[in-house]
């Protein structure tokens, strides 16, 4: 398959948003429609259809399922993600890309690293500002949200690229917004505690 290189660069774009929020339902989401007849991957991305990705990942997705939704075991479960998202979703955009010109294909593993950056940023630095509620429902709400719409943005990247793209820079742009918000707030919190701790 060779797409146009606007609907290749709106794909990406959404996948790498899409893993940043979750990485193992992208990777099963795109497995399992390519597997369905719904998205014929590139060569370079077939090895997303073995049913041994598409198992590991959809198991991965399950422990992440219930791990995420754990307040203050979420953070950690994040951070270490951080390790694990933003180098896959680059990947796949690498391979996405392999039929370009290589320094293209570098830009496209650059900027799928990057998105999924800012999304999984803004996912961790939200979970930080949520975590120290005391009730567990906003954590839950929170990582539902996000498991529905990785899972929403694979799909739609498929069917409707320039809409899946239009979303992302939508969310990219609430994201940037919301984490310096959150570091603001975290400011005020941690000057706060000073103040109370000086008396």
């Amino acid at each position: 398959m060779k797409l146009p290189g606007e609907e290749l660069v709106s794909l990406i774009v959404a996948i790498s948003f899409a893993a940043g929020l979750n990485v193992y339902a992208t990777v099963a989401t795109l497995g399992l429609l390519s597997h369905a007849g719904v998205l014929p991957l590139p060569p370079s991305l077939h090895i997303l259809t073995s049913w041994t990705v598409i198992g590991a990942s959809a198991a991965l997705f399950m422990v992440e399922f219930f791990a995420d939704k754990i307040p203050a075991f979420d953070l950690i479960w994040n951070a270490l993600h951080t390790f694990i998202r933003i180098p896959v979703a680059a990947l796949l955009a690498h391979q996405a890309a392999a039929a370009l010109p290589p320094w293209e294909q570098l830009a496209a593993t650059i900027a799928g690293g990057a998105i999924a950056l800012i999304a999984h940023g803004g996912k961790t630095a939200v979970r930080a500002a949520v975590t120290p509620s005391p009730e567990p429902l906003s954590n839950i709400a929170l990582s539902l949200g996000e498991d529905v719409l990785a899972v929403l943005l694979t799909w739609l990247a498929i069917w409707q690229p320039y809409w899946a793209a239009g979303i992302v820079a939508v969310l990219v742009l609430i994201t940037i917004l919301l984490v310096r918000w959150v570091v603001l707030a975290l400011k005020a919190l941690f000057r706060g505690a000073e103040r109370v701790m000086a008396q």
